[in-house]
């Protein structure tokens, strides 16, 4: 009987991301997935600045960004003509290494991540269907049905549902997906066009009840169109075809398109898995919620999911620490998951609202506002960190603990650049780390030295301050880059008792 210490359930980017990221630690995985392909279809396009910041951890985020395509603004439109436009780089330049959208198609993020996880020594087994899972206390015993039809009983320590909407993982655990059905059409065209809305700039229409938006693809002349139709025209979904919605892009954006090289439709979803862990049973991405693609989230937090789970997965089946530090990957994802469908559902229903009121709003007082608003420096970090997802944090987490200056447990590591070098060029050690920003203490230095502890020691600056940072103090950093602990004396031992309490082990001590 084949053995896994992981069996994933599920290869587009969540799972691959997880398979990557264990591999990367060590562990044995195995991940399949009953299509015979991978996706040959750009569905999910926006990799957010929080998501190039872990993918650095991976060796990942040049390759993306030198493959995609930046998107420097955004563009809202009325009655014909561009009303607005917010540049990305003035507002989140001093936030990240990467203050801009970037673009880069969910088939060739696909292959990337399958080539990458290829150099581990480890394929993705096509056209193998995951037919259900036992959980029998000390493992996981699933049955799949490979290729030619057979079945195949196989044993791992833990099963992780990337396995999206319908996912089989799910529906083994027995959680629910409460939520609800959008009543407009989706549709999605991509395609080669010409025009002022075809500038490599995100383009947003506010007339309407229907969403629309031109978002740019690389390559010139390039460029998706995603947008919604309700009433009639959406109960004929099986019917709509480009030529059904093109009208409005054409006039209202003035997109003169030349050819359409792929279009689709479909329904959207805004749901949450009841439980993101049952056991040794855990779900991640779609198969643990699915939500409007306002905003672009969608895969970002699937792949968030993955890099929280990988590195507490790792430490517990390397014995480093107790089977209860895996509850709180649930803690920490579940309560996110829930706030961003409840936002991105009050931006799409705004968006689509319809009525005279809704339309005012939309047409007269957004175009207006929102340049308005963000001429506020307060107001212009809100949305980019809100749309980048570097606001995240996991503060209320039982891993997160105390504050120094304004960073808590919990908070994402502040990014802080000076002479072309930043303090995030160490996360790529994918291990726990304490970071100093000013000077540390000889105590402490001895400590870290003798629990192989990585100290990184910053010559204290105005930008550290700035950032919010405090000076002397100690940042323990977990291996997913977050605070876990901001102590403000540095003294070790409140490192150690943190470390204790929890029941973790450093890879460097003894088991």
């Amino acid at each position: 009987m084949a053995h896994s210490e992981v069996l994933i359930v599920g290869a587009g980017p969540t799972g691959l991301v997880l398979a990557l990221w264990l591999a990367k630690l060590g562990v044995k995985v195995r991940i399949v997935d009953k299509t015979a392909e991978p996706g040959t279809t750009s569905r999910a396009l926006a990799v957010q600045a929080r998501t190039l910041e872990l993918y650095r951890q991976l060796d990942l985020a040049d390759a993306v960004v030198e493959n995609g395509h930046k998107v420097r603004a955004l563009n809202l439109w009325v009655k014909g003509e561009p009303t607005a436009r917010l540049a990305f780089e003035t507002i989140g330049s001093d936030l990240t290494p990467y203050a801009f959208l970037q673009i880069f198609p969910q088939d060739q993020h696909e292959r990337l991540l399958i080539e990458r996880l290829a150099g581990l020594g480890v394929s993705v087994e096509r056209r193998t269907e995951l037919i259900g899972f036992a959980d029998e206390g000390e493992g996981v015993t699933a049955r799949l049905r490979l290729p030619e039809g057979d079945e195949e009983v196989c044993e791992a320590s833990y099963i992780a549902g990337c396995d999206g909407a319908r996912s089989m993982v799910r529906q083994t655990m027995g959680t629910g997906f409460p939520g609800g059905t959008y009543g407009q059409i989706f549709y999605v065209a991509d395609v080669q066009a010409a025009g002022p809305a075809i500038d490599g700039e995100l383009h947003v229409d506010l007339d309407e009840a229907d969403f629309l938006a031109v978002f740019p693809l690389a390559g010139e002349g390039r460029a998706r169109l995603i947008g919604t139709v309700r009433d009639a025209r959406a109960e004929q979904a099986g019917t709509l075809e480009f030529e059904d919605v093109s009208e409005r892009a054409i006039e209202h954006l003035k997109v003169e398109v030349e050819k359409v090289n792929w279009f689709s439709r479909y329904h959207v979803h805004h749901r949450v898995a009841e439980r993101f862990r049952k056991g040794r049973a855990f779900l991640l991405g779609d198969a643990a919620h699915i939500h409007s693609p306002a905003g672009g989230q969608g895969m970002n937090t699937g792949i968030g999911d993955a890099i929280n789970l990988a590195w507490k997965l790792a430490t517990v089946i390397a014995l480093r620490a107790p089977d209860r530090l895996l509850d709180s990957y649930e803690a920490e994802r579940i309560g996110f998951a829930r706030r961003l469908v409840a936002t991105t559902d009050r931006v799409f229903s705004f968006v689509t609202a319809e009525g005279r009121i809704a339309d005012i709003l939309r047409t007269r007082v957004a175009p207006v506002l929102i340049p308005q608003l963000a001429r506020f420096e307060m107001a212009r970090d809100y949305l980019f960190r809100t749309v980048s997802q570097i606001t995240l944090n996991y503060r209320g987490s039982t891993l997160s603990q105390a504050a120094a200056g304004h960073v808590h447990g919990g908070d994402r590591l502040p990014w802080v650049s000076i002479g072309g070098k930043d303090n995030f060029a160490s996360l790529a050690a994918m291990t726990w780390q304490v970071h100093v920003y000013g000077a540390a203490g000889a105590e402490l230095v001895a400590w870290c030295a003798s629990h192989d502890l990585p100290l990184q020691v910053f010559a204290w600056g105005s930008e550290h301050e700035a950032a919010g940072l405090a000076r002397d103090a100690a940042y323990l950093l977990r291996p997913d880059t977050y605070v876990g602990l901001a102590e403000m004396s540095g003294a070790p031992d409140v490192i150690e008792r943190y470390l204790a309490d929890r029941g973790i082990r450093l890879p460097g001590r003894p088991r």
